[in-house]
């Protein structure tokens, strides 16, 4: 069946649904876990004529921040998996689109299964706002296995 299933994270309720979900099935085929954490790249900030100023983040403290809350979104992963006895591994990168990184972590893993929580969001909120999760199933050449 499944031999390695990657489950992405954003530290939300929701993703934590998914990550449990990754795990027991892991257990119930055998297969490993990799938890993964997509960072935005930093972008320096653009004020423009009429804008008050604020300091910006400089791209190290971006950085540090950013990694401290993959960390935390990706304990949740740590916790699950040894909680259910499963192997597993985390991993962060950073990537323009969340999507784009999904896919690349999971091929450059060789997972044969992405886990990911939906939102759910439709209409004007769905539109505006995008789907993450939308767009891994309209790209990826690997299953999804989408929680709600």
């Amino acid at each position: 069946m499944y031999k390695h299933i990657l489950v992405s994270t954003d530290g939300s309720k929701l993703s934590g649904k998914a990550i449990r979900t990754a795990v027991k099935l892991a257990d119930a085929t055998g297969a490993k876990v990799t938890g993964v954490y997509v960072m935005a790249p930093w972008v320096a900030a653009a004020y423009g004529e009429g804008v008050m100023y604020a300091p910006a983040l400089s791209p190290k403290r971006y950085k540090e921040i950013t990694e401290r809350e993959a960390r935390k979104a990706l304990a949740a992963v740590e916790i699950e998996a040894r909680t259910g006895g499963v192997p597993y591994a985390t991993t962060m990168l950073t990537a323009d689109n969340p999507w784009e990184g999904i896919i690349h972590a999971a091929k450059a893993k060789k997972c044969d299964l992405i886990v990911m929580a939906s939102h759910g969001r439709r209409g004007l909120a769905g539109l505006i706002l995008g789907s993450e999760t939308t767009k891994v199933l309209t790209h990826s050449k690997i299953p999804v296995l989408v929680c709600r």
